[in-house]
């Protein structure tokens, strides 16, 4: 698949593009870049080369490698291609809102994490800027998880593309209409729904762990309606680390090393 790096570049910078382009025309909130834009995506930067030099052929590699095998469920069944897919765009889905309420609840994981919620504005910079060690932990479970299943290297690719433009869109500082906000979050995360996800109030950012697929939050109980101070009154970040802090790269690095106030 030599094709995959410039699929995936170039869906990124369509998806990023299209949403900052959309911020700039109608944001929901007052924009906050300069510093912060350049930490969240030289953090992007980096996770990107170091996954790449953890993990060459990452996930899509890890499917090809286990098709030539024969191993992982889907390798040992005959059904639909299609089938298949779908099946594994859905468990991977499952996986990833799984990892993400994991990440919230061990103490040594929300340490990396952190570094994500820090961000003190929320928008399509916030759901690329994750910590190094955070990012390779996620590939590695991936990885593994595609091993297990046998997903086919083309669904594995339909759900990273999936995942990193869900990402941008549902950190989005945009507005949606009421009606459209209602019939999207049936399906998939909004960005009005993902917000509550940022507020700095526990009982609010311990909730909404949807990436892509919305069902999972309703499913398993963990789901906020609207934040309690609206869209545009809700506190974004971490209560200690709401003076700045935040938009320094190598600070944000160091923060899960920090000890917390």
């Amino acid at each position: 698949m030599d094709w995959e790096p410039v699929t995936r570049l170039g869906v990124f910078l369509a998806v990023f593009g299209a949403m900052a382009f959309a911020e700039a025309r109608a944001p929901l909130r007052a924009a906050l870049r300069g510093r912060r834009w350049l930490t969240n995506l030289g953090l992007v930067a980096l996770d990107s080369f170091l996954v790449r030099l953890v993990f060459p052929a990452a996930a899509v590699g890890a499917a090809l490698h286990a098709e030539a095998l024969g191993l992982g469920l889907f390798n040992a069944l005959s059904w639909p291609f299609w089938f298949e897919c779908l099946l594994a765009f859905v468990i991977l889905d499952f996986a990833i809102w799984a990892q993400h309420v994991a990440v919230h609840h061990v103490p040594l994981l929300w340490r990396l994490h952190q570094v994500h919620h820090a961000d003190e504005a929320m928008d399509v910079t916030t759901g690329l800027r994750f910590h190094p060690v955070e990012i390779l932990l996620s590939m590695a479970l991936k990885i593994g998880l595609v091993y297990l299943l046998g997903a086919a290297a083309l669904a594995v690719l339909l759900f990273e593309i999936a995942l990193n433009a869900a990402a941008i869109w549902s950190h989005a500082n945009i507005t949606l209409s009421r009606r459209a906000d209602r019939l999207l979050r049936l399906v998939i995360v909004t960005p009005d729904m993902h917000r509550s996800h940022h507020s700095v109030e526990r009982s609010e950012h311990d909730t909404n762990f949807g990436f892509f697929l919305s069902v999972w939050d309703r499913l398993f109980r963990v789901w906020t309606e609207q934040p309690a101070k609206g869209q545009g009154g809700v506190e974004i970040g971490l209560k200690p680390w709401r003076d700045g802090r935040s938009a320094g790269f190598l600070w944000s690095l160091a923060l899960p090393f920090r000890r917390r106030p």
